[in-house]
């Protein structure tokens, strides 16, 4: 499951748009920052999706992603010109097609190499939906099968593309905005694949045009909701209204890390939060994995990115596009602590084992530190791309040692994990050969 939010430019502090995502997917599937330069390509050349064959374009731009190590697509991204999208999993009475074609995530990358601002971004993605669809085994581990939904934000604007099979509609999206794993718009979208209506209509899902409500006629009763979307889309809202005119980077960070109101937020077997955690079972078998906020301004947005899961027990650090890092190795789904997501790793299932002491133990040090972090950025939006790269190396490597320091803190504080939480999470360690 995903929450994905945006807050245009009319309601945030700086007059900036910010777009933000939390990324869930099976525990121990991790992901990376990959820095994708741009590039230019021979006529007749062929690009290797995740599953697809598909024929390239002359001009690619240059991206970063925040992409699951097994996947050519990803997550969550911006590019060069402004442009970020996020998807997020949607359950319809139209079974997700089982055979390989595009992933969701690979749409979402073949938007931001293509497109340089959102309404192209809708195009790309309508038009390569329509051409190839869209199908084949989402997670790594297991068998998982669904549609797509797309929040799609540029400086000036931001859309909501939403998808059943090779059909998708859209509709742009002003002031706020958020998807977490169910269809959402009804009668109203301002553009729409060729034959959308009748599709809907041929498969009696409803009686005429002026009875469509796209929502309501398409959504999966089970998937949609067990992954409790519904209530977790009402509570990223009604966080951005409540500081609707100061949004800020931190305002955005704090929404990606709210577990309901709970400050205790390890789970029983159902229910989700917008910070993710695992749990025992079918249903909760899903944990933030990433996590990005994009300011978003033409040529060189600011992007503050965990790199790694559970924002709750992470730091949000800058990023540029254009000002690439050596991150070191690429993660896999076995435990390697020379890895950034893994490194991690070990503090967040430690905190676990006791939430709400061993979080309280450093949590508001992380604070004081990401503000640093962020404010250190934003006096840097103008200086040049070595500066910013050395500061943003800076702030990996600060944040590194702290969480070192951090895990010994918390392996001092007593273990008081529930039953069916102790059991998931001696599973997932041993899948991961971490324990």
């Amino acid at each position: 499951m995903c929450d994905t939010l945006i807050a245009d430019s009319t309601i945030t502090a700086a007059g900036r748009t910010l777009l933000a995502k939390n990324s869930d997917r099976p525990p121990n599937e991790a992901q990376f920052l990959d820095w994708i330069p741009e590039r230019s390509y021979q006529p007749g050349e062929i690009l290797r999706c995740t599953y697809l064959e598909i024929p390239q374009v002359a001009r690619t731009w240059a991206v970063l992603l925040s992409r699951p190590f097994w996947m050519w697509g990803a997550e969550m991204g911006v590019n060069q010109h402004g442009l970020a999208i996020g998807n997020e999993a949607v359950f319809s009475k139209i079974p997700a097609n089982k055979e390989p074609a595009l992933l969701g995530m690979d749409l979402l990358r073949l938007g931001l190499e293509r497109a340089a601002s959102a309404p192209e971004a809708v195009d790309v993605i309508g038009s390569l939906l329509e051409q190839f669809g869209q199908g084949g085994n989402c997670v790594h581990q297991g068998h998982l099968y669904y549609h797509n939904s797309f929040l799609i934000a540029d400086p000036q604007e931001s859309w909501v593309l939403e998808t059943i099979d090779r059909h998708w509609a859209a509709r742009r999206v002003d002031p706020l905005y958020s998807i977490s794993n169910l269809l959402s718009l009804q009668d109203s979208w301002d553009r729409s694949s060729p034959g959308l209506v009748d599709y809907i209509i041929d498969r009696g899902l409803a009686k005429s045009e002026k009875d469509i409500r796209l929502a309501g006629d398409l959504s999966d009763l089970i998937y949609t909701t067990f992954a409790d979307g519904r209530k977790r889309c009402a509570r990223s809202r009604a966080l951005m209204e409540a500081s609707r005119g100061s949004i800020s980077p931190e305002t955005m960070a704090k929404i990606l890390r709210d577990h309901g109101g709970d400050e205790n937020p390890l789970p029983g077997l159902a229910g989700a939060d917008i910070c993710m955690h695992a749990s025992l079972g079918p249903i909760r078998s899903s944990q933030t994995t990433a996590s990005l906020i994009v300011s978003l301004e033409e040529g060189n947005p600011l992007i503050l990115a965990t790199g790694t899961a559970a924002p709750c027990t992470g730091i949000f650090k800058p990023v540029w596009v254009d000002a690439p890092l050596d991150l070191g190795p690429e993660p896999r789904d076995t435990f390697d602590p020379a890895t950034l997501f893994w490194a991690h790793e070990r503090l967040h299932r430690e905190v676990l084992a006791n939430y709400p002491q061993r979080a309280a133990a450093f949590q508001e040090e992380r604070d004081v530190l990401e503000t640093k972090f962020i404010q250190g950025a934003l006096e840097r939006r103008g200086a040049s791309r070595e500066e910013r790269s050395d500061y943003s190396r800076s702030c990996f490597q600060q944040a590194r040692e702290a969480e070192e320091r951090w895990l010994e803190e918390v392996r001092r504080l007593p273990v008081k994990a529930s039953l069916f939480h102790g059991i998931a999470w001696r599973k997932f360690n041993m899948a991961a050969g971490s324990r």
